[in-house]
C-alpha cells in the first residue's frame, strides 16, 4: 500500500466552489482501481491550504488514475480555484 499526499491551496472567496468540485473527484477517485481510503484536511493556520491523504493499492494503481483522462477533466474545473500547483508526494513505509 502507498498513500498519496495532495496538497492544494484554494484562491480566496473561491472555497465553496471548490469543496464542491473536489468532493467529486473524491468520489470519482473512490471508484478507481486500487483506491483504498481518502481523508481531506484543511491547515489549522491557513484555511484555504487542504491536504488529502489517500491510500492505494499500488503506486501503479495511483500512476492510472493521476493520468486518466477522468481526472485531467475534473482537474480541469479545480485548477483554475487553485493559486498554486497542487504538489503531489507518494509516500510509502519504510523498511525501518
Amino acid at each position: 500500500m502507498i498513500r498519496v499526499l495532495i496538497e492544494r491551496h484554494i484562491a480566496e472567496t473561491l472555497e465553496d466552489a471548490y469543496e464542491e468540485r473536489a468532493r467529486k473527484v473524491l468520489q470519482q477517485a473512490v471508484s478507481a482501481p486500487g483506491f483504498i481510503s481518502g481523508e481531506t484536511l484543511s491547515d489549522s493556520h491557513d484555511p484555504n491550504h487542504r491536504i488529502t491523504l489517500a491510500n492505494w493499492r499500488s503506486e501503479v494503481d495511483w500512476d492510472r488514475w493521476y493520468h486518466s483522462q477522468q481526472r485531467r477533466e475534473l482537474m480541469l474545473e479545480l485548477v483554475p480555484m487553485m493559486d498554486r500547483n497542487e504538489i503531489i508526494t507518494v509516500l510509502e513505509h519504510s523498511a525501518v
